[in-house]
């Protein structure tokens, strides 16, 4: 206790709240039940923190997650005990899979039932265990202070995650009183994220990069999280490498900039694809060589050194073997890097990196383009409805936020992103029903921002309740629904891989989408003629403070491409349905 301070005596339940107010939490997004019910009289209570009622529980871990991505603080979620804890595990795995921070406080029966099955009991330290990145189970109402700033520092530092903390109903009894401090700063013996980089395996990553012949900086999600894009920037204009990213990495480099050859991997740029294969050395930054990046891992990139670059050691040759690993913080490995390669810069081979730039435009000209499309007439791509959002908003700044499938991916190719933590999707877990609670928490935190949602009509209704929310909170966000009245990418895969047998793809019985959403409170629009697009893409935008549901039919039968050929090479693609590298 602080020397000359006044005690203050709160029950566990204001502990609760007060605590979270300390740390900052504007927004907590949640829904109440009996396990709870002292914190929700202790919300009622206090004017720091707006609570925001969710329909589900899982739609409170996305919201909590789309603000999370957008601002790089953790997004709190509270629900109560058993069904309301369980509906929480897809949104924690989403956000563990994509190293995102965040807090769930989820309600508990009381201390001396615990193990008794007593009504809505679950053991959620259990369950949620191999997707969290530590959890907590409070056994006095006095730890609470110190449980929260722990889960706090635990889920922002080092590689961020999301941490769970079991409340048992007991210690937020309001008519127990204890001292209430929170702490200024909490260390944890068995917890030291890695400040900095090795200062000799960053020098010899720099010699390699400068000595390179055909470098590629290959950039993550964790460049992103860390903070670290004005140092990627800095470096790519030094080197003059060219530049890719991960699906989670869009925006880390800016997606207009010539020096960027598009995303990688399973649906990356025919560019990015080929100057990975053909490169003599990666730099990789935050990033955890995933399969949907990597294709083939016997096959990946035979001729390239690799330098890793992480805050998490269990990350580096995880997947794929390095030449030279660095762990630390992104931003701060930069920077040293940065300043490392400004001391030998004069010995780089210039003409070999201009012969490089060669090879990569040819390969650019070559495709007509990163992601050319056949356009046909009196039909709506669904790349047509990605650039006409692009061109009505590239000017706002604009927050783009996704659910799981095609939609995902002509999203990520065809929307360029100049600016970190503006693309919002869901990677590592690919979870359908992310795209609209996460557009939510987003324009919650910041309401004056442009922010869409580009969805299909299988994603959109795993959470369409949340309408309901967006009204009671005037969420003005806009729905861009690719209408192809299928599981896109599930009947592509089937298209390809199981000879057209269509096994319950196709959506059938949909609702009218433009009903559905007034019915809601808010506007809805329909487009089907290509000429209709740009105009109603304009005026769903022009109404500010709206939510506006602009449901487009698209060709039900066009397919994401490129397309990496499976256990091939990175450059092993499909251009085409009947065409390939």
């Amino acid at each position: 206790m602080t020397e000359g301070k006044q005690v203050e005596l709160l029950s566990g339940a204001d502990m609760v709240v007060r605590a979270l107010a300390d740390e900052g939490v504007e927004y907590i997004y949640g829904y109440p039940g009996g396990a709870l019910l002292h914190v929700y009289d202790a919300i009622f209570r206090q004017d720091k923190i707006t609570h925001v009622l969710v329909r589900h529980e899982q739609a409170a871990t996305h919201m909590a997650d789309g603000y999370a991505r957008a601002s790089g603080k953790a997004g709190v979620a509270l629900v109560t005990s058993g069904p309301g804890a369980t509906n929480t595990i897809t949104g924690i795995a989403t956000a563990y899979m994509d190293s995102i921070p965040m807090v769930v406080l989820s309600g508990q029966v009381p201390s001396q039932f615990i193990g008794t099955d007593m009504f809505q009991e679950t053991d959620m330290v259990g369950i949620s265990r191999p997707i969290v990145k530590h959890s907590f189970l409070v056994k006095k109402a006095e730890d609470i202070p110190e449980v929260l700033k722990k889960a706090f520092y635990i889920a922002q530092t080092g590689r961020p995650g999301p941490v769970v903390v079991d409340l048992p109903k007991d210690i937020t009894d309001l008519t127990k009183k204890y001292p209430y401090e929170y702490p200024d700063k909490v260390k944890i013996r068995s917890y030291s994220p890695p400040a900095k980089g090795h200062g000799g395996q960053i020098r010899k990553a720099a010699d390699l990069l400068v000595n390179a012949r055909r470098p590629v900086i290959y950039a993550g999600g964790g460049v992103v999280m860390g903070n670290g894009s004005e140092e990627l920037r800095q470096l790519a204009r030094q080197t003059g490498a060219p530049v890719t990213n991960t699906l989670m990495g869009l925006g880390s480099f800016p997606g207009s900039d010539k020096q960027f050859v598009g995303m990688l991997g399973m649906h990356g740029s025919y560019t990015a694809n080929l100057a990975m294969h053909h490169s003599d050395l990666i730099l990789a930054v935050g990033v955890r060589f995933d399969d949907r990046v990597t294709n083939g891992v016997s096959k990946f990139c035979p001729t390239a050194k690799i330098v890793h670059i992480d805050i998490d050691p269990a990350s580096i040759a995880k997947n794929i073997p390095v030449d030279i690993p660095i762990v630390g913080p992104v931003s701060s490995v930069l920077k040293e890097l940065n300043h490392e390669v400004a001391q030998i810069s004069s010995s780089q081979d210039k003409e070999a990196l201009e012969n490089w730039w060669k090879q990569i435009e040819e390969w650019r000209t070559g495709r007509g383009g990163l992601f050319p499309y056949e356009q046909a007439e009196g039909v709506i791509k669904p790349q047509q409805v990605i650039q006409a959002l692009y061109e009505t908003t590239k000017n706002d700044d604009a927050y783009i936020t996704t659910d799981v499938g095609q939609h995902q991916m002509f999203a990520a190719q065809h929307y360029l992103y100049d600016k970190p933590n503006r693309w919002i999707s869901s990677g590592g877990l690919g979870t359908m029903g992310f795209g609209l609670p996460a557009a939510m928490g987003v324009k919650l935190h910041n309401p004056d921002a442009t922010v869409a949602c580009v969805t299909g009509e299988g994603s959109i209704q795993m959470n369409i309740q949340e309408l309901s929310t967006c009204k009671q909170y005037d969420l003005g966000v806009k729905i861009i629904n690719l209408n192809n009245q299928a599981l896109g990418m599930v009947r592509q895969w089937q298209t390809m891989q199981y000879n057209s047998r269509y096994s319950h793809s196709y959506m059938d019985s949909l609702p009218d989408f433009k009903k559905l959403v007034e019915a809601y409170g808010h506007v809805g629009l329909s487009v089907t003629k290509a000429s209709d697009l740009l105009p109603a893409m304009e005026e769903a935008f022009s109404l500010k403070d709206r939510l506006v549901f602009l449901d487009v039919a698209v060709d039900p039968n066009e397919h994401v491409y490129p397309m990496q050929i499976k256990d091939g090479s990175m450059r092993d693609m499909w251009l085409s349905k009947t065409e390939r590298t």
